[in-house]
């Protein structure tokens, strides 16, 4: 799905001096946007066909970490160049920043020209042409929270993250007195991201003090992971051009609820015209395709978590009564369960995968989630009966991994994910999680000190 902002739109602005500086970005392992910025003539005259950028920006972590362990990438090896190839289609204005386009690249090896196995753009569009060989096109959306900050970025630094002050002072879900208050920020992350071809939905107050919510128009898969990292960014700079912080960790206080990146998902014919989960005479609405679609969801929800939850905070979400889910079932419009059927005996039938936490790469979540629905297509797998009822009471049900290392074992041993995305693909990211397990290992915490300073 390209956006409606062309080359030669750019080309125009540059020459009338709307545009000055042009974002090349590839999207890291953590999700995030790393490249350069480019003067926008230098962009248009030659930068639009490659640039380059080191290869272990696929190989660190949150600290830019030069991490040990992978073999795409080593000090032996000595670090060499990717290139950087702009997807066109991406191409789009960022009213936030002044003068200013952005532009998504796809990572290619840099002798080769191949597309770099690894790199999360990559792993999905090889998942989506999968689904093309099938004739199918998969649809979805993310409904992304976070929590907003009175502090800036640096304030919140220097205080050691203490004595956070949260925007609002109470539960605001569904709040409109409460969200007025911040709508200096929320109107312009809203009329921002619309700006930037992102067509954007709603926002609202969610379940804690401080805790807000971005739903844009859904798209297919691609398209929807470039607009979630780009989501991401913009809300992060619009809030610190306004004295704000933003935050986008799964739990970022104990008391409070945890934030998510719920994402609905359906297939499509090839044209887009043709809901392939629709079966008007089907239980619930619910085609063939639906049923072995979920039940692959279901057969490898432990392999896939890691991908929906990539770090020790990511699994402290998953508490009983807090609206994200402890058990990998489905169950009918039902959010205590991690597999929500939502659009029953409609068009737009879908299914809602709970588990994933703001702090996922959307690239990643949404290729594991292919892949484990194409397996149950393929291998035509039964689904299971609907749960009724409080899954957080459900005994002798499906869990969802409840710690990182749990997760990564199951990653690390998932037959149907090496085989839908290499060997060496998983190897990479089982080692992204070994290294996040180390790290926090071998950490001393603020809990740990306090619990036994005097009574240890």
């Amino acid at each position: 799905m390209s956006t409606s902002y062309t080359f030669d739109d750019l080309k125009m602005d540059v020459a009338e001096g709307r545009i000055d500086t042009v974002l090349a970005v590839l999207v890291d392992m953590q999700g995030r946007l790393m490249g350069k910025r480019f003067q926008a003539e230098f962009f248009v005259e030659s930068a639009y066909k490659e640039t380059h950028s080191c290869n272990y920006l696929l190989a660190t972590d949150m600290e830019m970490e030069t991490v040990s362990g992978y073999k795409a990438t080593s000090w032996e090896k000595g670090y060499g160049d990717y290139t950087m190839k702009p997807d066109l289609s991406t191409l789009r204005k960022t009213p936030w920043l002044e003068g200013t386009a952005l532009v998504i690249c796809d990572v290619l090896d840099h002798h080769t020209h191949a597309e770099v196995p690894h790199s999360p753009r990559a792993i999905l569009k090889k998942q989506v042409q999968r689904l093309e060989a099938m004739g199918m096109k998969a649809f979805m959306a993310t409904e992304l929270e976070f929590f907003l900050f009175d502090q800036t970025y640096d304030d919140a630094r220097m205080s050691g993250y203490r004595d956070l002050q949260l925007a609002s002072g109470y539960n605001e879900d569904y709040h409109i007195f409460q969200t007025t208050k911040e709508e200096d920020v929320m109107r312009a992350i809203r009329k921002g991201l619309q700006g930037a071809d992102i067509p954007v939905e709603n926002s609202k107050g969610e379940a804690s003090a401080g805790q807000e919510e971005i739903n844009v128009r859904y798209a297919d898969a691609l398209s929807m992971a470039d607009r979630h990292a780009i989501i991401k960014n913009a809300c992060k700079e619009i809030a610190w051009s306004r004295g704000k912080a933003i935050t986008f960790l799964a739990k970022w206080n104990y008391s409070a609820a945890g934030s998510s990146s719920h994402i609905h998902q359906s297939l499509w014919s090839a044209d887009g015209k043709t809901p392939l989960f629709f079966d008007e005479n089907g239980e619930h609405g619910m085609s063939s395709t639906m049923k072995h679609y979920m039940a692959g969801l279901l057969a490898h929800a432990s392999e896939i978590t890691y991908f929906l939850a990539p770090y020790i905070n990511s699994y402290k979400r998953f508490m009983a009564g807090t609206f994200a889910p402890t058990k990998a079932i489905w169950s009918k419009d039902n959010r205590t369960a991690g597999y929500r059927l939502c659009g029953e005996d409609t068009k737009g039938i879908r299914v809602e995968c709970r588990v994933g936490g703001s702090d996922l790469n959307p690239y990643l979540a949404m290729a594991a989630l292919i892949a484990a629905g194409i397996d149950g297509i393929e291998k035509k797998l039964e689904l299971e009966p609907a749960f009724v009822g409080d899954a957080y009471g459900a005994r002798e049900v499906r869990e969802i991994p409840r710690t990182l290392r749990a997760a990564t074992e199951s990653l690390r041993n998932s037959a149907m994910l090496r085989a839908a995305l290499g060997d060496d693909v998983v190897d990479h990211y089982v080692r992204a999680a070994e290294w996040e397990q180390e790290e926090y290992d071998r950490r001393i915490t603020d809990w740990e000190v306090a619990r036994g300073f005097e009574r240890a």
